[in-house]
């Protein structure tokens, strides 16, 4: 079988809830139309389709729109050799989805990182706290509104104090530039990006 053949069972089985599968460069997605059915549809990928493992969770910030988030499941069998990819989407009011950890242990750690980067919750998590940032710290990083150079931190000797002068954002260089003068913590303030 292939990955489009396991996205049609799905289908199959689900109905409307999957969207029919989309390929692009050989790899197949499908989108979930209720987030708040995300595990029920793990479930079913990793008991009955054989994808024991999920390889990763990622989150996309669409700023603007009014589903704000979009959570991508990528997973994968190892005895068919199949990767598929399961996307759904949020609105920023509810920034919450069910936890996928009781079906792969590995998706504890991947919830974590979103919570802490993304701010979006996972409920039935057995440990959602932040797994990069202090506890207390305020702002999600990752997020399209969060400003290029930081905020200031009032937590003295942890991380910057201050913002972090990343004028045009960290990967804007000039042709000729040595690779200290390409690092922007380095630049002068006054220079202009």
């Amino acid at each position: 079988m292939t990955a489009k053949d396991f996205a049609l069972k799905l289908k199959e089985h689900f109905g409307e809830l999957v969207s029919e599968p989309q390929e692009f460069r050989s790899e197949i997605t499908v989108c979930i139309n209720d987030p708040m059915r995300i595990a029920e549809v793990c479930a079913y990928a990793k008991q009955t389709l054989g994808f024991d493992y999920l390889v990763d969770i990622t989150s996309i910030d669409n700023l603007g729109e009014q589903l704000r988030w979009a959570v991508v499941y990528e997973l994968y069998g190892y005895n068919h050799h199949c990767h598929l990819r399961l996307k759904t989407n949020i609105a920023e009011e509810s920034s919450c989805l069910p936890t996928v950890s009781n079906i792969w242990k590995t998706a504890n750690w991947h919830e974590r990182e979103i919570y802490d980067m993304m701010g979006i919750g996972f409920d039935g998590h057995p440990d959602l706290r932040r797994i990069l940032l202090w506890e207390g710290y305020p702002y999600h990083p990752l997020r399209k509104d969060f400003p290029l150079q930081g905020k200031p931190s009032e937590v003295p000797d942890v991380a910057f104090t201050q913002s972090a002068p990343l004028e045009g954002g960290p990967f804007i260089t000039k042709p000729g530039e040595t690779a200290s003068e390409r690092e922007p913590r380095s630049r002068n303030s006054s220079e202009s990006a």
